[in-house]
C-alpha cells in the first residue's frame, strides 16, 4: 500500500475513538456495577442526592451488595482482584513514564496520550475494586505481581519514548487478552459486561501505541502528530495497529494472579 493511500488522520482517529470508545465503555461500565450492586439508579446520580434520600439509597446499596455477594464466586473476586492489579500497574507505569525527561519534554501527542490512559485506567481500577467489594472481597490495592517484575527489571533500562511505547504496549496488551478471556470465566452477566466493557478500551490504547511505535521506528517523531504529515507516513502505519483479526487470549493472566493474598 502506498503512503498517499494512508488515512491523513490516523492519529486523530485513533485518539478520538479511543476516547470514544471509553466513554461508551464508562456507561457500560457503570450500569453493569449498577446491576451488579442491585442499585435502583446508576452510580453517576448517587452523589447528586443528599439528606434522607443518600440514607436510603446508601441503605439499597447494602442489600444490593449483599446479594451481588450470594451470587458472586470466589473466582470471581479473584479475577476482579487480578483486573484492578492489572489497571494499578498501568497506572504506575504511565505515572512515571509522564515524569521522564524525554516524556515531558518531548513529543506532546505522547505526553498527552499518557496523560489521558492514566486518567482511564484510574477509572478501570475504580471500577474493578468497586465490584470486588461489591461482592464481599476485598480491593486490590498492589500491582499485578507477575508484570511487576517485569516492569521493575525493564525500567532501569528504558533510555527514550520508544522504549516506554514498547513496556506500555505489554501492559496493554496483557489487559486486553486478560479481560477478553475473563468474559467467558465469570459467572453473572453483569461481570460478563465489566469485563467486556473495559476490553476493547485496552485494545484500543495498544492499537494506539503501536502506530507510535511504528512512527517511533521511522527516525522522525515529528510525524507523531495532530493532524500529521500523510504524505511522510510510511505505508506500514495504516495497518500496524490491528495485526489480530481476533483478540487472542493466549498470553491472559491466570484469575489468581492478581487476587489479594
Amino acid at each position: 500500500m502506498g503512503a498517499e493511500r494512508v488515512d491523513t488522520r490516523l492519529l486523530e482517529q485513533l485518539t478520538e475513538q479511543s476516547q470514544d470508545l471509553n466513554s461508551d465503555a464508562v456507561k457500560l461500565t457503570r450500569g453493569a456495577l449498577a446491576d451488579f450492586a442491585g442499585a435502583a439508579e446508576p452510580p453517576a446520580r448517587w452523589w447528586r442526592r443528599g439528606g434522607a434520600l443518600a440514607g436510603a439509597i446508601g441503605a439499597a446499596t447494602l442489600l444490593g451488595s449483599a446479594r451481588a455477594a450470594a451470587a458472586t464466586t470466589k473466582d470471581d473476586i479473584m479475577a476482579l482482584q487480578t483486573a484492578a492489579s492489572i489497571e494499578n500497574l498501568a497506572v504506575s507505569v504511565y505515572q512515571t513514564a509522564a515524569g521522564l525527561s524525554f516524556i515531558k519534554d518531548g513529543n506532546k501527542t505522547i505526553a498527552a496520550f499518557i496523560a489521558k490512559t492514566t486518567q482511564q485506567h484510574q477509572a478501570h481500577a475504580k471500577a474493578f475494586n468497586a465490584a470486588a467489594t461489591q461482592a464481599g472481597g476485598k480491593a486490590q490495592t498492589g500491582t499485578d505481581p507477575k508484570y511487576a517484575a517485569v516492569v521493575k527489571q525493564t525500567l532501569p533500562t528504558i533510555k527514550n519514548s520508544a522504549d516506554v511505547v514498547k513496556l506500555a504496549i505489554t501492559l496493554e496488551d496483557v489487559a486486553a487478552q486478560t479481560y477478553t478471556k475473563n468474559v467467558g470465566q465469570v459467572s453473572s452477566a453483569q461481570l460478563r459486561q465489566l469485563f467486556a466493557s473495559v476490553a476493547p478500551v485496552e485494545a484500543q490504547h495498544r492499537a494506539t501505541l503501536l502506530a507510535v511505535q511504528s512512527l517511533l521506528a521511522s527516525g522522525d517523531d515529528s510525524l507523531i502528530a495532530i493532524p500529521t504529515d500523510v504524505a511522510k507516513l510510511p505505508a506500514a502505519v495504516g495497518t500496524v495497529g490491528i495485526p489480530d483479526t481476533f483478540y487472542p487470549t493466549t498470553n491472559a493472566s491466570p484469575i489468581t494472579e492478581g487476587a489479594v493474598k
